[in-house]
């Protein structure tokens, strides 16, 4: 049986270790892509701008930001997934850029970020889905509008998991290698949240072992979200479907200081 834990609990119990694994084993890889990206939507610093990563994870995303210019504070609840960022950081020789953060990102930004001083903010991965209730997401928006300078960019990348999926097509394959095999299946309890079950198998000298957990993800419809950044003072510049059906939410903060 799948234990339930919030998506905290369950990434550090099962899934931090195996993380850049999920990534497809090469972190460097995926910041390039996402600096790319960030490039795309027309991020870019002027030299020491700051930035901060919201559910950092190991570091893709505060990798690129960092190779586009800016100081990032990368924030997540994975102690585990903040020294292979520090790790990345350090290989890289852009340690003094990185300031990595052990902790909730939910109040982060009133308690690290003075008003109008953050050129970007990032909530990448399918962070924003994490959040425990519904309420923590128009929170954290408004935090980010408040922290942001006019100008300042909000990205996020989430999936929309308003459409339920039936059968078996609720079963989601996420990676398998010769020695792993993680897979994933949604059970939708209500209109805000779905059940994510993860099904991890690993295979050592002894055979394959198995484990599993269970956490709750929220359902966030892209129209709703782009109102809570319109509420919040950020007037949107890019909204669509990106590769492997993520959705890539770009706005900017509209307010005058």
């Amino acid at each position: 049986m799948c234990e339930t834990m919030t998506a905290a609990d369950h990434y550090e119990r099962l899934l931090a270790e195996h993380y850049t694994w999920m990534l497809g084993g090469d972190v460097e890889a995926v910041a390039a892509a996402q600096a790319e990206l960030l490039r795309r939507l027309g991020l870019g610093a002027e030299s020491g701008a700051t930035a901060f990563d919201l559910g950092s994870g190991c570091g893709p995303q505060t990798l690129a930001l960092a190779e586009l210019g800016y100081t990032v504070t990368a924030v997540d609840t994975s102690a585990a997934l903040l020294d292979e960022l520090t790790e990345l950081a350090e290989r890289r020789g852009i340690a003094a850029d990185i300031r990595p953060v052990h902790r909730d990102i939910r109040g982060t930004l009133p308690e690290l970020a003075a008003a109008g001083s953050v050129a970007a903010v990032v909530c990448m991965g399918d962070t924003l889905p994490h959040l425990p209730e519904r309420a923590d997401v128009p929170e954290l928006i408004a935090n980010v509008a408040e922290a942001l300078r006019p100008g300042g960019s909000f990205v996020v990348t989430y999936r929309d998991l308003t459409a339920e999926l039936d059968g078996a097509n609720r079963f989601i394959p996420v990676r398998g290698t010769a020695d792993r095999v993680l897979t994933c299946f949604l059970d939708y309890v209500d209109e805000d949240t779905v059940m994510v079950h993860d099904l991890l198998h690993t295979r050592d000298g002894d055979g394959w072992r198995f484990a599993a957990g269970s956490y709750p993800k929220l359902r966030l419809s892209p129209r709703w979200l782009a109102e809570q950044c319109r509420k919040a003072g950020l007037d949107i510049r890019h909204d669509e479907v990106g590769p492997g059906g993520m959705r890539i939410l770009h706005a900017v903060c509209r307010r005058t200081r």
